[in-house]
């Protein structure tokens, strides 16, 4: 299945917290069982798109992180 524009663009406004918080939801309801094989897949792609967002957010923290360590090296 491929994602809308929209979708796209609703998972780029997700913050971090709710993106692992609605991930958390989506693992949970997997351990559970209980779903359809179509509903199961639909739920691992979500937790797959929500991990990414997740990522994108670690990675500019990081990057963030490391560029204001490097700041007072680069005044001395």
């Amino acid at each position: 299945m491929a994602k809308t524009d929209e979708a796209a663009s609703g998972d780029a406004a997700l913050g971090y917290e709710q993106a692992r918080d609605e991930l958390i939801d989506v693992v949970r309801r997997l351990e559970a069982g209980g779903t359809t094989l179509e509903d199961s897949l639909a739920l691992w792609e979500r937790g797959e798109e929500l991990a990414k967002v997740c990522h994108r957010w670690l990675e500019g923290a990081r990057a963030r992180l490391d560029a204001a360590l490097a700041e007072p090296a680069e005044q001395e």
